[in-house]
């Protein structure tokens, strides 16, 4: 059944292009202010809206679906991962949900590299010794990185960002690319499948991790794996930050166990553990891996295409099962 003009509220600022259309389109009733909507805040927006257009913020909990006066009938996620949402639950109340994949793919490999790069060769370290003014001049032993050209790397997780990192690793770099994944992919461009992550971590001077975050994957990198790596290997992750126990990441940087980790996401955003902060091999961003306006922007036009498909009483094309 199509969905005559549906109330849509949107819990953060968007780019202005999508905001326009959204608010010519639909009327709908903007975040301005972009400030991040508490439980509170989301059970009245789903007792005032037809459809949410929620973000990775927006902790989307069993107790937050299941509020007796809501009105909402999708969820429209401005985002490809959707662990933010209790998908569970959102079925039971009988929630469509969408997400926005394959249009942030080239944009968070590209950050990717450019972590491995920052990480192994020390990039950060140096700009804040300029900064300080701590540099007295150029010498043999100073500030000794890791090359990147020829190395292996290890991807965990091998979808359209896993397999982008790596055509970018092997093209530009000459790595050696070995891949983890739940199954051996049909295309793998010359790169290495591994059974296990265990098998994967014994052989790499870089891991890359590229999986969603599932309850299967929930610290998939912890003091047991990270036992499996060679201490001279670098950790990047631009998936989700759960994927990584994170104390156990910081037991292994400080004690030698690992060169060094960087890091776009974390367990616990926007908190950042603070011994990750205070290690000097450790690069951190904050949650870059999409922000640029081409991929911004790609998002907001399929979160657009499936509100247009609900609306319309079509099925949406990023429906999530």
């Amino acid at each position: 059944m199509p969905l005559r003009e549906p109330k849509i509220v949107v819990t953060r600022r968007l780019p202005g292009a999508i905001q326009e259309r959204l608010k010519s389109e639909y009327g709908a009733e903007l975040n301005e202010s972009d400030r991040q909507f508490t439980a509170d805040d989301l059970r009245a927006a789903l007792g005032r809206c037809d459809i949410l257009l929620c973000t990775l913020t927006d902790q989307l909990t069993r107790d937050v679906l299941t509020t007796t006066d809501r009105k909402a009938v999708m969820l429209a996620n401005y985002g490809v991962g959707v662990n933010h949402i209790d998908l569970a639950a959102a079925r039971k109340a009988k929630l469509v949900v969408t997400n926005t994949p394959g249009v942030l793919t080239e944009d968070t490999a590209d950050l990717t590299l450019l972590l491995m790069l920052a990480v192994a060769r020390r990039a950060f370290e140096g700009d804040r010794e300029l900064r300080a003014r701590q540099w007295t001049s150029w010498r043999p032993t100073h500030m000794l990185g890791s090359r990147v050209t020829g190395k292996t790397l290890g991807i965990v997780g091998f979808g359209r960002i896993g397999r982008a990192v790596a055509a970018r690793a092997s093209k530009g770099f000459w790595m050696r690319v070995l891949y983890h994944s739940r199954r051996e992919a049909f295309e793998s461009g010359g790169a290495e499948w591994r059974d296990s992550l265990e098998a994967l971590l014994r052989e790499c001077d870089f891991v890359s991790l590229h999986a969603p975050a599932t309850p299967e994957t929930h610290h998939m990198i912890n003091a047991a794996t990270i036992r499996s790596m060679r201490p001279s290997a670098y950790l990047i992750n631009t998936a989700r930050g759960d994927l990584v126990d994170e104390a156990a990441l910081v037991d292994a940087l400080k004690s030698g166990r690992l060169a060094g980790a960087a890091l776009d996401v974390f367990e616990g955003e926007p908190a950042v553990n603070p011994a990750l902060l205070a290690l000097p091999n450790v690069v951190t961003l904050p949650h870059l891996g999409s922000a640029t306006v081409e991929s911004r922007v790609a998002m907001g036009e399929r979160v657009l295409a499936n509100i247009a498909a609900f609306v319309a009483g079509e099925e949406p094309p990023d429906r999530v099962p």
